[in-house]
């Protein structure tokens, strides 16, 4: 069911199904998941309204081509066991397992239970559940109003797996991996504000803070566009994290990994050089002590490294009980005015509420 309709019978390979409406009998049963459909709704949905005078033998017809080719060992005149009659219909009676979209089911079920405790096992259920796909369910009926309730069900489900397993995978350690998964989320499904919000976490986690905060700043002008809304509470939140430096809010890594302060990251770059500028911003920092403020402007060629000095710097000033903000202008289209200004202020807003 997840993808182009599909029997298997004996584990010998897929079975010959028949024509385009007798597809749609075994279809529209397996989309009951397990109820009774009744003769008169089949028919309607099966001619869309328009059924012909003798629908009733047409609809015999292919239920017994169907359990002949669903149960070929099946002696003549026994009962069938797979498509069964049950008043005032039809139904299939299979394990959930027997079923594509049962066994995904079931692994994502399985997969939220060990999520918080057991992220790697859960990574693991989640992969092979959406191995089960090969395409939109129900792929050659999706058009069928009958199967339209189920699609969607299914396409829910595999969404929010999808995003279960981008949260499981930066908890992994493998954040950099579920970056490009997060991107190709946000694009086929862009008002979800949980894809949005986990691709914003990736990034993060992988250093890249003004990749994260561009992300947010698509997710908004999406939400503003489509819908007319601001984001939701767990967008801003994550937003006022990156911009306060609250490591807290990443989710912690459970595999191996290099421990990182609670308070602000620590750098563990190589740096060399550059004593007589950091001399002169030293001086500059003094100064601003005892007579007030001073400006510094720190200039030179794009990988310079200009950042690399002033994260130093800024370090320095941290260890000697300064409270330092930072704040960039984006060079990216759209990016908000005095967006810098905005940044410093959040952090000081931390510490010295408005």
């Amino acid at each position: 069911m997840l993808g182009p309709l599909e029997v298997e019978v004996d584990t010998g390979g897929p079975v010959e199904l028949g024509g385009p409406r007798q597809r749609a009998v075994l279809a529209l049963l397996l989309a009951a998941r397990g109820e009774v459909v009744s003769t008169g709704r089949m028919i309607e949905e099966l001619w869309r309204g328009d059924a012909p005078p003798r629908a009733i033998v047409s609809l015999q017809a292919y239920v017994s081509h169907l359990r002949r080719v669903l149960e070929p060992a099946r002696e003549r005149r026994a009962p069938a066991r797979v498509l069964v009659t049950v008043p005032p219909g039809y139904a299939i009676r299979v394990p959930a397992d027997a079923v594509d979209a049962g066994r995904f089911e079931t692994l994502l079920a399985e997969a939220r239970t060990v999520s918080s405790a057991d992220p790697g096992r859960a990574r693991l259920l989640l992969r092979t559940g959406l191995d089960l796909w090969r395409g939109p369910a129900y792929a050659e009926f999706a058009a069928e109003p009958w199967a339209q309730a189920e699609v969607m069900r299914l396409e829910e489900l595999r969404l929010a797996a999808r995003e279960l397993l981008l949260d499981v995978t930066v908890r992994c350690g493998d954040a950099a991996e579920a970056v490009p998964e997060a991107e190709a989320l946000t694009r086929q499904a862009p008002l979800r504000e949980e894809s949005w919000r986990l691709l914003a976490l990736a990034l993060w986690r992988t250093g890249r803070q003004g990749d994260a905060l561009a992300a947010l700043r698509r997710a908004r002008a999406t939400l503003a566009d489509q819908l007319g809304l601001d984001p939701g509470p767990a967008l801003v939140e994550v937003e006022s994290a990156i911009l306060g430096q609250r490591l807290d809010l990443l989710p912690p890594v459970t595999a191996t990994a290099p421990r990182v302060d609670a308070e602000r990251p620590v750098s563990e770059e190589v740096f060399v050089g550059r004593e007589a500028e950091l001399a002169a911003l030293g001086q500059a920092a003094a100064e601003a002590v005892g007579s007030g403020p001073r400006i510094a402007v720190l200039g030179g060629e794009a990988g310079a490294g200009k950042t690399s000095l002033l994260g130093r710097f800024q370090d320095e000033l941290t260890g000697r009980g300064w409270l330092v903000t930072v704040g960039r202008c984006p060079e990216v289209e759209g990016a908000p005015p005095a967006w810098a200004w905005v940044e410093a202020l959040r952090q000081l807003a931390v510490e010295a509420p408005p």
